[in-house]
């Protein structure tokens, strides 16, 4: 029995492995059957993996690590079955009871195990293929590149623009400028510079902003460009968008560019840490059409960007043209040039109307569109939509109607030309457009903040003449395009250049004209054919009438008949024309311009509304007796500029007139003027010191002056001023002296007067003439100096020129002048010309902080000037005088004389009212 159990146990345990070692043999074709069916079911699960992920990397996204790691394991396991599953289909094949050996039971059996063991590996394989997310979002492009054709005449601007960027001072960068000119162009050229030069910048994030300003629109864009996955802050507030973005942005050094901005985007309110230039070296660069935006986003650098060289335009609008439709006619080229210029080198414009070219390869379509743009450009195909319409949003932009309705008014003018700004304003306060019209002081105020609202629009632009603006051709055209674009805005407007004739058919076409503006035209005819003599045209609706440098001597007599409404009526700079006696016949007449006319004697009565009459510049001598004082509701009046020589001033004389208010020295013109009720504004020029003692006498008088001339005072010795004379001119702005032979010195009285006329440093109230902006002082040949000057703390022009005596500007010592009278402070232009006496311009070192340009000529004792290192500091541009003056100038120091060596302009003898830029 005990030898029994040991051979039993032997035996099971034989048995028990024999059994399952022959389990692989016998059950190998169950065991492939179930090794294939998982092998399936794991390819199924791997198929759909794949579809994921390809899904996936269309959106831009990487598959994971361990999904890439389980479908190369699938690969592997999936040769390694199938080389089981051949072999074993192989077996099964060869497997019979007749051919049953050892050999062949060795070979099933091997294979019968590996198919058993593969099995559990490819169910766990498929198991662990059933996953959740199988790819990531890949980290986008520290910069997205943004697509922009060639550019042409941005390469120096950019090149500034780039040199800001490295500039660790420098955190804010504005691009202003008008529409179309550039801006976003530019701004897309700086942004894929950075695909090239990266700067050690982390990211760069670029928005579009427009109009109106979605601040929470601003933010979304940022947090998709920052890789923050939209469940993060879908549906959360704006104060977590923006703790969001300041969390990211904060260890970040990010150059944010904002394109189109129209008003103050407040960087805390978004959430982007202020790119101050210290803290951080973080960029802001934004793009606007107005420089004031420029300003209230705190911009350390800003530049405009301007309208294309001539050279540079054709170049942009050559390329658009095409090679081929460029060089297909030799007078194409030609042809093209003059299309250029009408364009004005706006790249919007350009590039629209070189698209509208490019297939019109013969002279004749050029030569016509070259007129349709000349005449009528709304018409011209894409000028409308792709032109007017988008720099009209700047229109829109507009604050008010006033400075929309002061705007569309510019469009009276022709292209690029340059307004005088003041004349500007006064046809804006005779139109009524201008709120205060009943105080033209504050009028003209509200005029000038118009005129700068529309030059930071880039509606407007300073002309190259000092106080001068001008209007754009693009923006011109698209100011008149507005006028009839919309019914509420609808308003009839005709302007006619160069015409050597108007004839009784173009009136005809005019009648519903609201605003008529005609200029260089040489000649009207009112000859009708259909009824072989004159026809007197109508203009029921006319409210306005410009007439100017025509070479007419006179209007033809009726013109002005039938115009009932007329309200403006500009006959300017008609140098032939004599007195209009139809003007009368506006009874409406509000604005009368006749400056620069040749108009000799004044008799026209009658205009009861007549608020602003303007005869700058004209030779007038004789104006009737009540007639200025019948004009009941005039509130401006200005008849300077011109000149009374000394013969003129005798020929008064021996013309006076019991009724002609200008003899006298126009004693009797200013009480004519005083006795209106509601006049507030005078330019005179007066000739005699009876005139200048009847201004004195009077506070009204001396209230409303605004630009003052007096000339050939001959028996004015002295010009002495009480404080309450000075106190009362608020409103003088401009002061002019000459030929006063006799005149001695300028004087301002006081109480208590110290040395030399000056107030003492006591003294506790000081008479200041607070507007006076320009003083020129010409052929006073007894004055010996303008230590009156003082009292002028905003002068801003000073020329003085043939006085022969003086030899000081201004005299005395630094402690005689009270310290807060900022003495030339605002001083901008300094010219002084044939004073061979001048020793000084003071005794003192002024550091002139606005000074711009000096102008020095024949004032060879004039051996030093009152300069040191600081005068003009970040303000002057010019000096210019001859040579051989600066060459022997006296300095305290060296160094001095090389700071200002750059300054110096070697120059011959300019006339003094050329360089003053005299005009209206």
């Amino acid at each position: 029995m005990d030898c029994v159990t040991p051979v039993m146990d032997v035996a099971t345990r034989l048995w028990s492995c024999t059994s399952k070692h022959s389990s692989y043999v016998i059950d190998l074709e169950e065991n492939l059957c179930s090794l294939r069916k998982e092998m399936e079911e794991l390819k199924n699960v791997g198929e759909d993996v794949k579809g994921r992920v390809e899904d996936a990397e269309k959106h831009q996204m990487k598959q994971r690590n361990e999904v890439n790691g389980w479908l190369n394991n699938l690969e592997v396991l999936e040769k390694e079955v199938n080389q089981i599953l051949e072999k074993g289909d192989q077996e099964i094949q060869k497997k019979c009871l007749r051919n049953f050996c050892t050999s062949n039971c060795r070979s099933s059996y091997k294979i019968g195990k590996m198919a058993r063991e593969k099995i559990p590996a490819v169910s766990e394989l498929k198991n662990k293929g059933h996953f959740d997310v199988v790819a990531d979002r890949l980290p986008s492009a520290s910069v997205d590149e943004k697509p922009v054709e060639k550019t042409v005449g941005l390469d120096l601007m950019f090149a500034e623009v780039w040199k800001w960027l490295e500039d660790e001072k420098v955190g804010i960068i504005g691009l202003y400028g008008m529409g179309g000119v550039g801006k976003t162009t530019l701004l897309k050229k700086i942004n894929n510079e950075f695909l090239k030069t990266k700067l050690g910048f982390d990211v760069v994030i670029w928005v579009v902003v427009s109009k109106p300003v979605n601040i929470e629109k601003v933010q979304e864009l940022i947090l998709n460009k920052l890789e923050v996955p939209r469940y993060e802050w879908k549906n959360r507030s704006k104060d977590e968008k923006n703790q969001k973005i300041f969390n990211i942005l904060k260890p970040k050094k990010f150059v944010l560019l904002l394109d189109d901005i129209w008003e103050r985007l407040d960087l805390i309110e978004l959430g982007v840490p202020h790119p101050n230039g210290e803290d951080n070296m973080s960029k802001l660069i934004f793009t606007t059409r107005s420089e004031d935006v420029c300003h209230v986003m705190e911009a350390h650098k800003h530049v405009k960007v301007e309208c294309l060289a001539p050279d540079e335009a054709l170049s942009l609008f050559r390329m658009k043209v095409g090679e081929d439709t460029f060089n297909s006619h030799p007078e194409i080229p030609t042809l093209a040039i003059e299309i250029v210029k009408e364009c004005k080198g706006l790249p919007l414009a350009l590039v629209t109307i070189g698209r509208a070219m490019a297939d019109k390869k013969t002279p004749q379509r050029w030569d016509r569109a070259s007129q349709v743009l000349k005449t009528y450009p709304s018409t011209f195909s894409g000028m409308e939509n792709q032109v007017f319409a988008i720099l009209a949003f700047s229109y829109d932009s507009l604050s008010n109607d006033t400075i929309k309705s002061c705007f569309l008014y510019c469009s009276m003018f022709p292209s690029d030309y340059e307004i005088l700004e003041d004349e500007l304003i006064e046809l804006w306060f005779g139109e009524g457009l201008l709120i205060a019209s009943y105080d033209i002081h504050r009028a003209r105020n509200q005029g000038y903040d118009i005129i700068e609202s529309l030059k930071v629009a880039c509606l407007l632009e300073s002309a190259e003449s000092e106080k001068h603006v001008k209007m754009h051709d693009m923006i011109h055209d698209m100011a008149l395009w507005l006028t009839t674009k919309t019914e509420e805005k609808k308003k009839k407007i005709v302007i006619k250049e160069r015409a050597r004739m108007l004839e009784s058919w173009d009136f005809a076409e005019w009648k519903d004209a609201q605003m008529i503006s005609l200029w260089d035209i040489d000649r009207i005819s009112l000859f009708d054919r259909s009824v072989a003599g004159p026809k007197v045209p109508s203009f029921p609706n006319l409210e306005s009438l410009f007439l100017r440098r025509s070479s007419m001597d006179e209007i033809p007599s009726g013109f002005l008949e039938k115009m009932p409404l007329v309200r403006v009526l500009n006959l300017s700079y008609n140098y032939r024309l004599g007195m209009c006696w139809q003007v009368h016949q506006l009874v409406n007449l509000e604005y009368l311009n006749m400056s620069f006319t040749s108009i000799k004697a004044w008799r026209i009565g009658g205009l009861k509304k007549l608020r602003c009459l303007i005869l700058n510049f004209t030779h007038l001598k004789e104006i009737d007796q009540t007639l200025i004082s019948g004009l009941s509701s005039l509130q401006l009046f200005s008849m300077h500029g011109g000149s009374h020589h000394q013969l003129e001033l005798r020929l008064f004389d021996q013309i006076r007139e019991d009724n002609n208010i200008l003899c006298g020295g126009k004693k009797a013109l200013l009480e004519e003027l005083e006795s209106l009720e509601y006049i507030n504004e005078i330019s005179i020029i007066l000739p005699s010191d009876i005139s200048v003692r009847k201004l004195l006498s009077s506070y009204k008088l001396q209230s409303c002056i605004r630009k003052l001339h007096l000339q050939c005072c001959n028996n004015m010795i002295s010009l002495e001023l009480p404080p309450s004379c000075v106190q009362a001119m608020v409103h003088l702005e401009t002061l002019q002296i000459s030929s006063c032979s006799d005149l001695k010195d300028v004087k301002i009285n006081t109480k208590d007067k110290g040395k030399q006329g000056f107030i003492p440093r006591y003294s506790m109230v000081l008479p200041k003439f607070c507007k006076l902006h320009e003083v020129h002082i010409i052929s006073c040949s007894k004055l010996l100096n303008l230590t009156w000057l003082i009292y002028a703390p905003c002068l801003q022009s000073l020329a003085v020129s043939a006085c022969e005596s003086m030899d000081d500007l201004i005299s005395g010592s630094e402690r005689d002048v009270e310290e807060n009278s900022g003495l030339l402070s605002r001083l901008t232009t300094l010219q002084m010309e044939n004073l061979p006496k001048l020793k000084r311009i003071c005794n003192w070192v002024l550091h002139f902080p606005s000074l711009k340009m000096i102008y020095v000529h024949s004032c060879e004792n004039l051996r030093k000037i009152p300069f040191d290192s600081n005068t003009g500091k970040n303000s002057l541009k010019k000096i210019q005088a001859e040579q051989s003056w600066w060459d022997g100038l006296q300095w305290e120091d060296e160094a001095i004389k090389q700071r200002f060596n750059s300054f110096f302009m070697p120059s011959e003898y300019m006339d003094l009212y050329q360089v003053l830029g005299y005009g209206y």
